[in-house]
């Protein structure tokens, strides 16, 4: 593996990384109102999900997963299912009212901190498209039988980091913005779009049909 492919991967997987979609979203639902450390918590979520879908596609398991009709309808569904879930349940919160970030206990903030972390990782997790990402990509950068796992996890250990980078910079970005983010209209008003989009994400996705 070059490094001018690694450059063209890197490439291909910023322009991804930037394009709109459910983690955005999710970032942007979590900060104003469960505060900064839960944005950085459901990165680490979305990190951990994409080492998860680089193994299985480094191993062969996705391409399984792609071709059998039945375990990408499973795997699909259960991902639109879940982003329609987090949709419905901020639409509801809208409509509820919702506690800022500012009257959240720190017992309850260390139990949001988990709860973000696992949104942020069955959000990617979840989503085929990630794994079809990697066996799109991969074979465009990787020679069977010639480059070792190690090297193909650079792969994702390059789109991790991209992630990373691109959405921790929009966490410290709606973190400063404390002061609209503390009003409790603001966030009524937030939390109605974010659920929106989601389930807008979980139907787009629940229609998805693979082209690998």
């Amino acid at each position: 593996m070059t490094f001018s492919d690694l450059l063209a991967f890197s490439l291909v997987a910023l322009l991804l990384v930037m394009s709109p979609g459910p983690n955005g979203v999710l970032i942007a639902k979590t900060v104003p109102t469960s505060g900064r450390s839960a944005g950085f918590a459901n990165i680490a979520g979305f990190v951990t999900a994409f080492y998860i879908h680089g193994a299985l596609s480094i191993l062969g398991i996705s391409i399984l997963l792609v071709q059998s009709a039945i375990a990408f309808a499973i795997v699909k569904y259960l991902g639109a299912l879940y982003l329609c879930w987090i949709g419905i349940k901020a639409l509801l919160s809208a409509y509820r009212g919702i506690e800022t970030a500012s009257e959240i206990a720190p017992a309850k903030r260390k139990r949001n901190l988990s709860h973000a972390f696992l949104e942020g990782l069955l959000t990617n997790a979840l989503n085929p498209k990630v794994s079809m990402f990697y066996l799109a990509a991969f074979p465009q950068f990787i020679t069977a039988g010639e480059t070792s796992a190690a090297s193909a996890f650079i792969l994702v250990f390059i789109h991790s980091v991209m992630n990373a980078i691109w959405f921790g910079a929009m966490v410290l970005l709606l973190a400063r913005l404390t002061a609209m983010a503390r009003q409790g209209s603001f966030q009524r008003w937030l939390k109605g779009v974010t659920g929106a989009v989601f389930i807008a994400f979980g139907l787009k996705l629940a229609s998805f049909k693979p082209t690998v």
